[in-house]
């Protein structure tokens, strides 16, 4: 099996620090053949634009960061409550097909959420993982996918909202959809700490991907 590396930062991540030690890892894996590496973190409150980001999308200016990601999509918030899954793989060692790649980590969660006893789904065109909320009965959205590749390898991944103060979404656009909501496993009865969540997503994880987690 591929061996994927798993880390754990226990103390919030500042964005601009994230992407430093992406870069670098990335860099590593394309050089010396670092093996691929899963990172589990929090940010503090951040919002950060990628690359198809609008400027109407930013709807007031909150007194919190805002980074441009570099990475696929556009406006997203980032903060306590919320997991954040990094996801830095070399697709050379699996299939090099960016769009099934997507399908794969939307595949992965989809599993994974099924586990907690949620149905979720994907959208046509609408990148991330969808619920039919059950509180105001519209899809919302309760993770978000976004990536960037450099020569083949990955980086940048996901963002699950957990816990996540949903308020803290209404100064953007999320992802420039205007006509669906945001939820969380919380806002859906769910509650899991994270580590719990993080032991769940290597587990299918490594099913899917047929991988082997190492230190």
């Amino acid at each position: 099996m591929i061996p994927i590396r798993i880390i754990h930062s226990s103390e919030p991540v500042n964005y601009p620090d994230a992407i430093t030690f992406m870069e670098n890892y990335v860099d590593n894996i394309i050089n010396d053949g670092a093996p691929g590496c899963l990172w589990f973190l929090e940010h503090p409150h951040t919002i950060t634009s990628g690359t198809s980001a609008e400027s109407s999308d930013l709807i007031s200016h909150p007194n919190i960061p805002i980074y441009e990601a570099g990475r696929g999509g556009k406006y997203t918030y980032h903060g306590p409550g919320q997991r954040v899954v990094y996801v830095m793989l070399d697709l050379k060692l699996f299939d090099r097909d960016i769009k099934n790649f997507v399908q794969l980590l939307e595949q992965w969660l989809i599993n994974s959420f099924r586990k907690l006893g949620l149905t979720t789904h994907v959208k046509d065109k609408q990148i991330g993982i969808w619920i039919n909320n059950s509180n105001n009965k519209i899809e919302s959205k309760i993770a978000a996918i976004g990536l960037r590749v450099k020569r083949w390898v990955t980086y940048h991944g996901i963002a699950i909202n957990v816990s996540t103060d949903l308020n803290r979404f209404q100064d953007i656009i999320p992802c420039g959809i205007k006509d669906l909501g945001v939820t969380s496993f919380q806002n859906e009865g769910i509650s899991i700490e994270l580590p719990q969540l993080d032991l769940l997503l290597i587990d299918e994880f490594c099913k899917l991907f047929k991988t082997q987690a190492v230190q």
